[in-house]
């Protein structure tokens, strides 16, 4: 059985598909690892390359990283052998959107890999900015509209935020919790941006 079958699996009891991704902190834990990012300048995009952040890694047979989140954020996705997806719906929080053909969907990168880079990660191996871009254990990867996630681009939150109102607390406590484990800096003005989204949080 493919990992993305397994996660939606319990004791062979199928279970739906979660359209949540993983590691989602509370309002409090949020803020604790936004007051203890440090706060620096933004870095250069000098040298940069998506190639850098190799992605998307085989998880589990013939099913990649991209498949894998396309399962797990999806309801009633089928794939072929070669674990594609041939049928499936997703719906994408950053605009409310709900799609039927895998090909709307892109598998967002939460804090961009620009992004990354500019914060840090420009002094990391290849083999974590890797593990960086394939994380399914932290709320890093999500499915959205493909178009969706092309205007975001390698935006952080200062000057993007997902346009459906209700979701920007999740956006910003997701966001704040890769950054934190990843122990990428953030800039004040995004770091401003963060906290007066993160006050709207209710939990």
């Amino acid at each position: 059985m493919t990992l993305a079958a397994t996660m939606a699996t319990v004791g062979a009891v199928a279970m739906p598909a979660s359209a949540t991704p993983p590691g989602i902190p509370s309002k409090a834990t949020a803020q604790s690892q936004l007051n203890a990012l440090t706060v620096a300048a933004q870095g250069s995009t000098s040298g940069y390359s998506r190639d850098l952040f190799p992605h998307w890694s085989t998880v589990s047979g013939s099913c990649n990283t991209r498949e894998t989140v396309l399962k797990r954020d999806g309801s009633s996705v089928t794939t072929d052998s070669a674990c594609a997806a041939t049928a499936g719906q997703w719906y994408s929080p950053y605009d409310g959107a709900t799609w039927t053909a895998a090909s709307d969907v892109d598998i967002d990168h939460v804090v961009p890999l620009a992004e990354a880079w500019r914060s840090g990660a420009n002094s990391w191996t290849t083999s974590r900015r890797k593990s960086f871009a394939n994380d399914l254990t932290r709320p890093q990867l999500i499915a959205v509209t493909d178009n969706v996630n092309q205007a975001k681009g390698d935006q952080d939150p200062s000057t993007w935020q997902p346009s459906i109102g209700s979701y920007r607390c999740t956006y910003a406590k997701m966001w704040i919790a890769v950054k934190s484990y990843w122990g990428l800096t953030l800039q004040a003005t995004e770091k401003s941006a963060l906290q007066t989204t993160l006050d709207t949080c209710t939990a």
